[in-house]
């Protein structure tokens, strides 16, 4: 199915012609990894031709805010993800609280409508990622606590894709990014949020992977 275009909203999912060059999947967690969220969507070069699928532990019995908040900072449109739906290059998506956001077989949105992953939906994201995208992507970790996002980044780099994190002792930091590091062993990229959304763009621009 491909998408056809839809009456601008907030929600609808905007058809930019070709397929992404790169799919970022992109994992934090708490306070400390939503201001990470809003700072990376803000400093997003809109032009960059990648995809953002993005993962925010929330409770899943709650209606989220999320995607109005990063809409109020971010460069590129965010939407709710819809299964089956295939993704487009400047466009960031989310899942809904309470259904896993993955990347199935066709390069299109799969949605799984349970709480059986848990706190491991980023490292659910970043699985299926390295299984289907590779070795056209990328997994970004930014501030959060406890270790989600750590296996699947080293998925992602196994797969040859590319790795960044937030820098572990930076201003908010925390467990998740320095996780991610020691299970990687090492990492591409590493920075501030605003400095990973410019060497995303950087990336995508002109193909490199170092």
């Amino acid at each position: 199915m491909t998408l056809q275009p839809k009456a601008p909203g907030p929600d609808s999912e905007r058809s930019r012609g070709d397929p992404p060059r790169s799919i970022v999947g992109v994992g934090a967690s708490g306070s400390a990894g939503l201001h990470d969220l809003r700072t990376l969507l803000a400093a997003w070069p809109p032009a960059c031709p990648a995809a953002v699928m993005v993962v925010l532990h929330r409770p899943a019995d709650r209606q989220s805010q999320l995607p109005a908040v990063l809409r109020s900072a971010a460069s590129i449109p965010v939407v709710v993800a819809h299964q089956g739906a295939a993704v487009s290059p400047g466009v960031c998506y989310l899942g809904e609280p309470d259904a896993h956001l993955t990347l199935d077989a066709a390069g299109r949105i799969d949605l799984t409508p349970n709480s059986l992953h848990r706190n491991r939906t980023i490292d659910l994201l970043r699985h299926s990622l390295a299984e289907h995208a590779a070795p056209n992507v990328m997994g970004v970790i930014l501030s959060g606590s406890l270790d989600d996002g750590a296996r699947g980044l080293a998925a992602i780099a196994k797969a040859g894709g590319a790795t960044m994190t937030v820098s572990p002792d930076g201003a908010y930091g925390g467990q998740m990014p320095q996780n991610a590091v020691e299970r990687c062993g090492s990492v591409d990229f590493r920075g501030e949020p605003a400095e990973i959304a410019r060497e995303v763009g950087r990336r995508t621009s002109v193909g490199v992977r170092t």
